[in-house]
Formats: C-alpha cells, sequence, structure tokens
C-alpha cells in the first residue's frame, strides 16, 4: 500500500450496516477531491458494504484489512 495522508478518522466499530456507510458517505463530503478517510468498523458486513459504496460512488478503497475483529479502510474520495 502506498503511504497516504489521512484527512480524518471515522470510527464506526460497534456500529451495524448500513450506518457506517451512511456515516462514511457524510464524511467524504467534508473532506477535499483526493483526500483519504480511514474508517474502522467491527460489523463483517461492512466488507460487502465497502464494495458496493466504491463501485456506486466511485471513491477508491486504497486499502482493507482486519486485525483482531476491526476492519479497517483507505478511502480516497473521487470527485
Amino acid at each position: 500500500m502506498t503511504k497516504a495522508e489521512i484527512a480524518s478518522t471515522l470510527d464506526c466499530r460497534g456500529l451495524l450496516c448500513p450506518i457506517p456507510i451512511i456515516k462514511l458517505s457524510k464524511a467524504v463530503k467534508g473532506v477535499e477531491v483526493g483526500a483519504v478517510i480511514e474508517m474502522l468498523a467491527t460489523d463483517p458486513g461492512s466488507v460487502p458494504d465497502m464494495e458496493a459504496f466504491e463501485k456506486q460512488t466511485g471513491h477508491r478503497v486504497l486499502d482493507r484489512t482486519e486485525a483482531n475483529g476491526v476492519f479497517r479502510f483507505l478511502v480516497q474520495r473521487a470527485k
């Protein structure tokens, strides 16, 4: 993964689908194009949700990792 400067971190641990995606959609609007948001989630459903989010919005998921039940996504605003 390339080193990306994280503009903000969105902590969605403990929240269930679709709340993390709704929060991410709002957060993306608050950063500049090209900026990266780190999202943390514990809902396994966030993985397919993020794939759908990427396809539907065009924003890029630069990285996805999982450790100790926490999923970490780096999302770059596309437009």
